[in-house]
């Protein structure tokens, strides 16, 4: 009979959820929905369409399929203030009431279709989702970024990307992973901090460049400070501090969200916003913002390649320095429940400091080994 010390770890994984987190989602930067033409999105099992008034200059989000007869209005036109299907011509406001039918005596007094609340701020636009359908309460807002449209910073770059297979959560469990950094990212955190308040969950981290791998990620560039929040189940706002040299630290905002397609598939956004340095000029400031992008997008792109080969799991067995992965998910859980039924444990505050002493010995005589041996071979 084996011995109960002996006998190994079962994963254990339940179906991801089919329920969609309640939240903020940033459906990506304003500016790319200004252009006259009504734009799908596939999100929260469903499309949607959005598009600009063209007299009131606003942006509005509807559900993509006509109540009518299912015609696809983000492949119909804008009128006015209305999309236009192109099936029949109905037109439809930006508060989801049919505003004519060119053809018809009458409108009937039920042609309504869902109209989605929408935030347009730091030149990004954010759709409300709430499976109970209630309004979004003003203290889980989008807080306003400083640098956004500001002449001292860079304008956004922007980069998105389609995850499927995999399900939003594995990308929240990176705000504990202190780990992965090393081995993913190549970098050294030498401080990490967790704080989970309500609905912000906070990684604060300090790192520096391994030297034996070729710098490709923000995380990798070099000294730097960190703190990064999720605000809600979906959209991080990261303030980066990165040494330059010369006593000098570049100032940067790197954002992180996301919206789910279905319960195993979501778009991935990123981007960011340089502050000039002085005498910096527009061309330099975009430049460096665009580099920052491009180091974001190889980072993503080395996640998503352990995610779509990852199992799901459900009791991960962890070490201290693992970081707070039950806890996060805890804390995660209070978007996917009822407002009634979000507990006090759910954003309950909690901090968890991780001891990065031992891991960093260890890491460095890795990285002293291999550049040994590297010297070696040459």
């Amino acid at each position: 009979m084996t011995a109960l010390n002996d006998e190994a770890r079962v994963i254990e994984a339940a179906e991801p959820p089919t329920r969609f987190a309640r939240g903020w989602h940033c459906l990506g930067l304003a500016g790319t929905f200004k252009d006259g033409q009504p734009h799908e999105i596939e999100a929260f099992g469903t499309k949607l369409v959005v598009f600009q008034g063209a007299d009131d200059g606003e942006l509005h989000v509807l559900n993509a399929y006509c109540p009518h007869m299912g015609g696809n209005l983000a492949r119909g036109s804008v009128k006015g203030d209305t999309v236009a299907c192109p099936f029949h011509d109905w037109r439809w406001s930006g508060n989801g009431r049919c505003a004519g039918i060119p053809y018809a005596r009458r409108v009937p007094p039920r042609a309504r279709t869902r109209a989605w609340t929408v935030l347009e701020r730091n030149q990004q636009l954010y759709v409300w989702h709430d499976p109970e359908g209630n309004p979004p309460p003003p203290e889980v807002t989008i807080p306003e970024i400083e640098g956004a449209g500001h002449p001292d910073w860079s304008a956004w770059s922007w980069n998105t990307l389609r995850v499927d297979n995999s399900n939003c959560r594995e990308i929240v469990d990176n705000v504990v992973d202190m780990a992965h950094f090393y081995y993913i990212h190549y970098s050294f955190p030498t401080y990490f901090k967790n704080v989970f308040d309500g609905h912000i969950a906070t990684q604060y981290m300090e790192s520096s460049a391994r030297g034996d791998i070729e710098v490709t990620t923000p995380a990798s560039a070099g000294d730097l400070r960190s703190d990064a929040s999720y605000f809600g189940p979906s959209y991080m706002i990261d303030k980066l501090w990165t040494d330059v040299g010369a006593g000098v630290d570049m100032e940067s905002v790197l954002i992180n969200c996301h919206y789910p397609v279905d319960a195993n598939s979501f778009v991935l956004m990123y981007g960011a916003t340089v502050k000039k340095l002085p005498g910096m000029s527009d061309e330099e400031a975009a430049a460096a913002a665009q580099l920052a992008s491009e180091g974001l997008k190889v980072g993503f792109e080395q996640d998503v390649e352990i995610w779509r080969n990852k199992a799901r799991i459900d009791n991960p067995l962890l070490t201290e320095e693992d970081g707070p992965v039950y806890q996060l998910r805890r804390w995660y859980e209070q978007f996917y429940v009822d407002v009634a039924d979000v507990k006090d444990e759910m954003v309950r505050r909690f901090e968890f400091e991780i001891d990065t002493e031992r891991a960093n010995t260890a890491w460095r005589a890795e990285v002293a080994d291999n550049l040994a041996r590297r010297a070696a071979g040459a």
